[in-house]
């Protein structure tokens, strides 16, 4: 086919310099101008502007996306109820989309990606352990508790600048590690 691939539909690439959504991008309406748009920085391409997100997904998998309790549940069933104070430690980390913009935007992920989780997985990670009906937070904050899982964040923020949600993984990171200070 003709044309430049960019399969998945959230379309996440490097757009003017900045890692975002290409539909939600503006685009100058002066077309006398050069619009320069590249793959998603620091990821291997598969074709065009499509990254690899396999490594990312396998990060993201590794920090067990599902909610995990002591005793069993019949789900469909049995509803884990939250107060309103507990569900709302939830806003601005469950909106998360898994665009990897945050995650390529991070000069530790560029370095360190094969052992440092990266803001958007990390942002995952403290979705779960902020959960009031999660029972495992001491399990996850020890499969966290390495000198790279965490601690390669040195706070730069980039990532909370490129959120195309308006999100902040860094705050999620800085969370986790209190929660780590005072748990392990």
């Amino acid at each position: 086919s003709s044309g430049i691939n960019a399969e998945w539909p959230l379309r996440p690439g490097n757009i003017g310099g900045t890692n975002t959504l290409a539909c939600i991008s503006r685009i100058d309406p002066d077309t006398s101008k050069t619009i320069k748009i590249y793959p998603l920085p620091h990821m291997y391409v598969v074709k065009d502007l499509v990254p690899d997100m396999t490594h990312f997904f396998e990060q993201y998998a590794s920090v067990q996306p599902w909610l995990q309790r002591d005793t069993e549940i019949d789900y469909g069933k049995e509803q884990l109820h939250q107060t309103v104070k507990e569900r709302e430690k939830l806003d601005g980390l469950y909106e998360c989309i898994l665009c990897a913009c945050c995650s390529t935007s991070c000069p530790s992920y560029w370095w360190n990606s094969d052992k440092y989780l990266g803001p958007a997985v990390l942002l995952q990670s403290y979705r779960w352990l902020a959960d009031s009906r999660d029972h495992k937070t001491k399990e996850r904050l020890e499969k966290l508790a390495d000198p790279f899982s965490v601690y390669r964040c040195h706070t730069i923020m980039n990532c909370t600048k490129t959120c195309p949600k308006g999100l902040n993984p860094g705050k999620a990171i800085a969370e986790i590690k209190k929660l780590m200070a005072k748990t392990l």
